[in-house]
């Protein structure tokens, strides 16, 4: 889901307006309205003098556990394709239950690696960077 302080009818602007022509068929989560910021307090991006909240990107696991996070100054733009990237690479991490990893540009498909001391210093050799961009 998605959380901002905006409300609903802004919510429905935007995804009609903007997300729908960014994502194929619009976000597939919903988007819910944190007009007092309270869920932007708990999670420290709520700026309390301005009553806005920064724009942050937090994926937890279904035990509630942040797994990833990351806060933005309001003129950078995120990449909604990468978020949806990030939360299908924790699947097989999440499955694995710590045994495989998911290298940078990691999707869904490609081979995950085994973390280890075989691995220090192996990586680029085992997982070429060009593997993340085929």
């Amino acid at each position: 889901m998605s959380v901002s302080i905006d409300s609903i009818f802004v919510h429905k602007m935007w995804d009609d307006n903007e997300l729908s022509k960014m994502v194929e068929q619009g976000i597939p989560f919903p988007m819910l309205s944190d007009g007092g910021g309270r869920v932007g307090k708990i999670y420290g991006i709520y700026d309390e003098d301005a009553g806005v909240e920064t724009r942050g990107r937090f994926i937890i696991d279904p035990d509630g556990i942040i797994q990833g996070y990351e806060v933005l100054t309001p003129p950078v733009g995120r990449n909604v394709m990468e978020t949806f990237r990030q939360i299908q690479a924790f699947q097989p991490v999440r499955k694995s239950k710590g045994t495989q990893a998911t290298p940078s540009g990691w999707k869904p498909g490609k081979m995950t690696l085994k973390p280890g001391p075989d691995l220090v210093g192996k990586v680029c050799d085992i997982w070429k960077p060009s593997m993340a961009f085929e």
